[in-house]
């Protein structure tokens, strides 16, 4: 079976599964700046899960739960990852993150 780009049904499940850590997690597929295909995943976390003594491990658990459950080793896209929390989106206002 040939893994396809992920739905938003798909990653918004994902980002269920992971609250309260994961507030929303919104994803786009563009190309990279070598002009590869890529897929971004822009990732806001709770303010706890954003503390220095947990984001890291919080961080891993989200790209390894994005990378098993979207099979993102079989796609040719690249996958990319930004973390925001959200305190930090509440002040920046990016709508991309919304």
């Amino acid at each position: 079976m040939i893994a396809t780009l992920p739905t938003r049904e798909q990653v918004d499940r994902i980002a269920c599964d992971l609250a309260p850590d994961v507030v929303r997690i919104r994803v786009n597929v563009a190309q990279d700046w070598s002009d590869d295909p890529a897929i971004y995943f822009r990732v806001i976390l709770s303010d706890e899960a954003s503390r220095r003594d947990r984001l890291a491990d919080v961080a891993g658990l989200v790209r390894t739960k994005l990378f098993d459950e979207l099979r993102l080793a079989e796609l040719e896209h690249l996958p990319y990852f930004r973390f925001r929390s959200r305190s930090e989106q509440d002040k920046l206002q990016d709508p991309a993150w919304d």
